[in-house]
């Protein structure tokens, strides 16, 4: 049986996705197709090449998202995601998919032509880093002759690209939002974020029917997409909420692998 694993985008809120890997494997379920957006596709990336949670975890802990020395020279943008190349190839020492044990789908979108792209094949860490290229705070990523931004501009739960490959789908959502005061839009930057926020969650949603399994995991609204300071309760968050689930004596491996039951948290 194929099993699909979904991994949406949500900035930091994707270290969540880590936790839930380390619970479904601990209830033997071990996903062999994986489609990821933003920090859904670095967390997909990481796994489907053959780290373990711990691995993966310590990539998300060794990344200084701004670093003075990632800063752009004559970029549209405040950071340039390309100077994090070097940290991706400590970990993915082989930079193709072709080298990746399990079959992955990522998502970018391209800012020129204003189209959604999907990379399966080829160069593998360009297409990460476009992929997780936040829009406004990271330089467009060149790749071949064209550029690319955040996939979670256009897609952020591509569900629908392991439909066809796959018996079983979990999907692992890690965005969501409140009502808010007006006193807690303090910035012109949190509007924005707000903004995107409010459209993609409502957007992707219609996508939950897609999935056999959904582990939506609301708590993450009160952390910011670049909030690392709380990585390891992000972690766990993902890890406890989701060995919740999979121990409910409602859901078994058996009737997980066996019946069409959809569960939304």
């Amino acid at each position: 049986m194929n099993i699909g694993l979904v991994l949406s985008g949500g900035g930091v809120r994707g270290v969540a996705h880590i936790g839930v890997i380390k619970a479904l494997e601990e209830h033997g379920i071990y996903p062999t197709y994986i489609a990821g957006t933003s920090s859904g596709a670095i967390v997909g990336a990481l796994y489907a090449y053959g780290h373990n949670y711990e691995g993966i975890l310590n990539f998300f802990k060794e990344v200084h998202l701004f670093d003075i020395k990632k800063y752009t020279i004559n970029k549209p943008g405040f950071f340039d995601a390309e100077k994090f190349y070097d940290l991706f190839k400590e970990y993915l020492i082989e930079d193709d998919f072709s080298s990746l044990q399990k079959t992955l789908k990522i998502t970018a979108t391209n800012i020129l032509e204003g189209k959604l792209e999907i990379f399966s094949k080829g160069e593998l860490i360009k297409p990460i880093i476009a992929s997780a290229a936040f829009p406004g705070v990271f330089a467009p990523v060149k790749i071949n002759d064209s550029y690319y931004i955040d996939g979670g501009t256009l897609n952020n739960f591509p569900v629908e690209l392991l439909k066809k490959q796959c018996n079983r789908i979990i999907g692992v959502y890690v965005n969501s939002f409140k009502t808010l005061n007006i006193n807690e839009l303090k910035h012109s930057h949190n509007v924005v974020e707000r903004a995107f926020k409010i459209k993609t969650v409502n957007e992707d949603m219609l996508k939950f029917s897609g999935c056999d399994l959904v582990i939506y995991l609301k708590e993450l609204s009160k952390y910011g997409i670049f909030d690392k300071k709380n990585i390891d309760t992000i972690f766990e968050l993902g890890y406890e909420y989701t060995s919740r689930v999979l121990d409910n004596s409602a859901l078994n491996n058996d009737n997980f692998f066996n019946s069409k039951s959809l569960l939304v948290s």
